[in-house]
């Protein structure tokens, strides 16, 4: 199995950025950085859509994050029905890169503020599938 392992539904099987999953199996969160311009991407990009090169290299996302901002779904897109509501967030993380995901949802709504920090777990799902979240550093 590859990326459709990643996530509650996964709409691609095959793609440049795969390995993404098998860092999530070794408890990791990665992004890409273009070996040309150094930009950085999370999500993981399989080219840069700044200079166009191909040459992209791992980098892993670890310690505190800053929580920018964020938001709580009230309506689910196909696959997610069952998890409203659910906040989503953006943090920027000491090395400058910014992740979207959800807030773990053990962390309580009036504890969720900009500003706060916040960490990554990578989490098991139903069906052998794995994601992450941002939790309270």
């Amino acid at each position: 199995m590859g990326f459709e392992q990643f996530g509650i539904v996964s709409f691609t099987s095959t793609t440049k950025t795969e390995k993404f999953v098998d860092f999530l199996k070794e408890g990791k969160v990665c992004g890409t950085i273009c070996k040309s311009c150094g930009a950085k991407f999370f999500p993981p990009r399989g080219d840069c859509n700044f200079c166009l090169s191909e040459e992209m290299e791992w980098f892993g996302i670890t310690g505190a994050g800053e929580l920018i901002t964020y938001t709580q779904a009230m309506y689910a897109p196909a696959g997610f029905e069952k998890d409203v509501p659910y906040t989503l967030g953006v943090a920027r993380f000491e090395d400058g890169a910014k992740v979207f995901g959800r807030l773990d949802k053990s962390i309580p709504d009036e504890n969720i503020r900009p500003g706060m920090k916040v960490r990554l777990k990578v989490i098991d799902l139903d069906d052998d599938r794995l994601s992450y979240v941002l939790t309270q550093a």
